[in-house]
């Protein structure tokens, strides 16, 4: 990661890396390290979850999304990305992979090396749409994404509104509907 404010494993033995932040010289992000005099914006987080990646054609999404926005103290095991349906990669065991269509406005680019990552609002209602099990770590970051500012209340109401009969979206309702309650 040239001109990067990040180390990995890549510049230095990992356990010189830990051994550094018992040092109090290098904090964690994600699977990077950093100075503790660097600033942990959403820039910073994005270019650490590039270097999951590995390809520039994923887009940071859900979960791990959320995390980059600042919304989740630590990011998801596995890292979460999303390409286009028509898209096909190979990845590890490390990165959940989802085919999902995503339009310019859903998207921006952040960090040293440009990497593409869902808009909060994007985000929310993605993580409001999983299927199956509702777990606690997607309520918070859904949550955490309210909490910050990143999206309204408002904002989500409306997006949720406008996706009409598509799968998951009266659930999601449901399941915003419940997080506001418990808040």
């Amino acid at each position: 990661m040239p001109g990067s404010r990040l180390l990995t494993t890549d510049d230095w033995p990992e356990a010189e890396l830990r051994a550094a932040v018992l040092a109090g010289e290098l904090v964690p992000v994600g699977p990077c390290w950093a100075s503790p005099a660097t600033p942990q914006d959403p820039a910073l987080r994005a270019t650490a979850a590039s270097w999951v990646f590995g390809d520039a054609r994923l887009v940071a999404s859900g979960r791990t999304a959320a995390w980059i926005w600042g919304a989740a103290s630590r990011p998801p095991d596995p890292v979460e990305a999303s390409v286009p349906p028509q898209l096909r990669i190979a990845v590890g065991p490390g990165l959940h992979l989802r085919e999902v269509a995503l339009r310019p406005d859903d998207v921006v680019r952040l960090g040293s090396v440009q990497t593409v990552v869902t808009t909060p609002a994007r985000t929310a209602v993605d993580l409001l749409r999983t299927p199956g099990y509702w777990d606690p770590e997607r309520a918070a970051a859904v949550d955490g994404l309210l909490t910050i500012g990143a999206v309204t209340v408002d904002e989500l109401h409306a997006r949720l509104s406008g996706l009409g009969t598509i799968p998951m979206a009266r659930q999601a309702e449901r399941r915003l509907r419940g997080l506001l309650s418990a808040r």
